[in-house]
C-alpha cells in the first residue's frame, strides 16, 4: 500500500545513515494506483485459485486445505505474476476526472 511509511525517507528516520543506506539498496519500492484498488489483485488470484482448484464439491476441509495448499506452492513455483493491461496513458483517458 501507499502508506506515508513505505518511503526510502522513512528508512533515514529509523536508522543510522549507514544502515538506512545499507536497507535502501536491498529494497524495492512498489506502489499502488492511488485510485485503483490493490484488492483486484486478490480477487482475481481467488477466481483462479476458485476455477482451477476448487470448484468441486469437496468433503472434508483437511483435503480442501491441502489442495489449496499444493495449488499455491505450483504458483509461486511457476512465479505466476499479473499482467496489468491498465497503463498511465489509459488512466489519464478513462479517469480523466482523477487524474490531471
Amino acid at each position: 500500500d501507499n502508506l506515508n511509511t513505505h518511503t526510502l525517507a522513512s528508512l533515514y528516520e529509523a536508522f543510522e545513515p549507514a544502515e538506512a543506506l545499507r536497507l535502501a539498496n536491498k529494497l524495492e519500492l512498489v506502489h499502488t494506483p492511488k485510485h485503483g484498488s490493490w484488492l483486484n489483485v486478490a480477487e482475481c488470484e481467488l477466481s483462479v485459485l476458485t476455477r482451477q482448484c476448487l470448484e468441486r464439491r469437496i468433503a472434508q476441509r483437511q483435503t480442501v486445505a491441502a489442495e489449496a495448499a499444493a495449488w499455491s506452492q505450483q504458483r509461486n513455483e511457476a512465479q505466476v505474476g499479473v499482467d496489468w493491461h491498465f497503463t498511465t496513458e489509459d488512466a489519464r483517458i478513462r479517469l480523466k476526472d482523477l487524474y490531471p
